[in-house]
């Protein structure tokens, strides 16, 4: 058996939603280290184009800044995408928001906000780039890899009920999408991500060492960790993944349930 290419990513293309900064930046640049010709996109345009170019360095990084918050959205992204590729290898849906308050506060707005974006994005992105993605999976198995969150999987005390409802959402909505994707030769899975030090992870980004006492490993997730996962599941070797939830989380999935 030859592994020599194994994680190799030399000759795909890949599209990284939320890709300016966070786990979609960390994940981009893992992607380009293995040679993936990688777009990102993100809401706000300076800060794509910013990160684009900065990722350049690594490599083939473009920058097609979009709101996929939409159905719109997403078909606008798409015929921007096209206008530069006609095939799409590796779809990372990772574009995602929170929202956190008190039960008998928390408003229809932060559902719908956390809900779209995080469960139906996810959806629809896939189903508007269903034809490039099926193209290059005519030559190798495409991927697409959906980032989820360990609260999808277990609680933790924040009020952040669109959130956890969503990303527990999108895990099974994974498992649906690979039933039906792998017809077309496309392994679905997805990531969890435990503590990642990012804007939307305030208390990774800025208490890490504190958090760090409540996981196993003894550390938040580093950017290593997280391109390493969606690499592995990007790459041939995660050719035969199709609906599992990897879960990167330094062991703090299982702490919550022993405790």
């Amino acid at each position: 058996m030859l592994t020599r290419d194994l994680f190799s990513l030399q000759g795909r293309t890949a599209l990284v939603t939320g890709g300016s900064r966070g786990i979609g930046r960390m994940i981009a640049e893992g992607f380009l280290a293995q040679g993936a010709r990688v777009y990102i996109s993100a809401r706000k345009a300076a800060a794509c184009d910013l990160a684009a170019s900065e990722l350049s360095r690594h490599g083939h990084c473009v920058s097609l800044p979009y709101d996929v918050s939409t159905v719109a959205g997403c078909q606008a992204l798409t015929a921007a995408y096209a206008q530069h590729e006609t095939t799409l290898d590796i779809l990372v849906n990772n574009a995602g928001a929170a929202w956190g308050e008190d039960f008998d506060a928390f408003p229809e707005s932060g559902w719908d906000k956390v809900v779209d974006l995080n469960m139906k994005t996810p959806f629809f992105l896939t189903k508007a780039l269903s034809e490039p993605l099926r193209a290059a999976a005519k030559e190798r198995v495409g991927k697409i890899i959906n980032i989820a969150s360990t609260d999808g999987i277990a609680l933790n005390p924040q009020e952040n009920y669109s959130y956890v409802a969503s990303k527990a959402g999108l895990i099974h909505l994974t498992r649906r999408m690979a039933l039906r994707l792998a017809q077309d030769n496309i392994a679905v899975s997805a990531i969890a991500p435990g503590a990642f030090p990012s804007e939307m992870n305030r208390n990774a980004r800025d208490r890490g060492d504190e958090l760090s006492e409540h996981i196993p490993a003894k550390r938040i997730g580093t950017s290593e960790d997280i391109a390493g996962a969606a690499i592995f599941l990007a790459s041939r070797a995660g050719d035969y993944v199709m609906g599992a939830t990897l879960v990167v989380d330094g062991g703090v999935t299982h702490a919550r349930a022993y405790r």
